[in-house]
């Protein structure tokens, strides 16, 4: 086809209709699609833990984050599978930790990590040793006692009435810190599973802008969180 005079040629109006077309796609907002949703806890298939390791943890999370809280519980939350998953990669191997000796269980916590295991070795020899004194001072293991046994179980653990061996004494320390970050986590590492432990604590998420809410004190904020996929809560 020839271009008529005064008109743009064809080749002008084609790069121009691209140039509009590819404008408007960015100005034009996209609505995240929902993310599909797991499978039930019951049905998880775990990536690290064994059977019984994961039924205590299953178990130990619903304590220390309870359901019957006030807010959402760190099962509702899939606090399990953060940890699960974390334990599976990098955090698991303390890949990027400083690992070398000497390790001293009595030095100043401000000094560091001081057992030669990785949090996957002190999860995995801590937990049967855990389970053993719950057997012998509870009456059966700390997934099958009640939630009232279970807490006294906790409240010792967390003294180290069981007596663990230096190497695996922090067990409760990263159990408790590994469950917190579960809760309060992104949604893509496996827990704060809908954002609803942000939305709880309205916490705006991974929002690409939050400046105009910086200096509003005691303002409510109006716009629900966003996980890095995009996920809107």
């Amino acid at each position: 086809m020839t271009d008529l005079p005064g008109r743009p040629s064809r080749r002008t109006f084609l790069k121009a209709s691209a140039a509009t077309a590819t404008l408007a796609g960015l100005a034009m907002p996209t609505q995240a699609q929902p993310l599909p949703e797991p499978p039930p806890l019951d049905a998880y298939k775990a990536e690290f833990f064994q059977p019984e390791e994961w039924r205590f943890v299953m178990a130990a999370c619903a304590r220390l984050i309870p359901s019957d809280g006030e807010g959402p519980g760190a099962i509702e939350t899939r606090v399990p599978v953060f940890i699960d998953r974390q334990l599976a990669g990098d955090f698991g191997r303390a890949a990027d930790w400083y690992m070398a000796g000497p390790h001293d269980p009595a030095a100043d916590p401000r000094l560091g990590y001081q057992t030669p295991l990785t949090p996957a070795e002190i999860y995995r020899q801590a937990i049967p040793v855990f389970d053993g004194w719950c057997r012998d001072n509870q009456g059966g293991a700390f997934a099958e006692l009640d939630a009232a046994k279970q807490d006294a179980a906790l409240a010792a653990l967390e003294k180290n009435e069981p007596k663990l061996e230096p190497k695996i004494r922090d067990f409760f320390a990263i159990l408790w810190q590994n469950t917190r970050e579960g809760y309060f986590a992104d949604p893509i590492y496996g827990g704060n599973h809908r954002m609803q432990a942000w939305t709880y604590i309205g916490f705006p998420g991974a929002r690409g802008s939050y400046l105009e809410w910086v200096n509003k004190h005691n303002v409510a904020y109006p716009l629900g969180p966003v996980s890095i996929s995009g996920e809107r809560a």
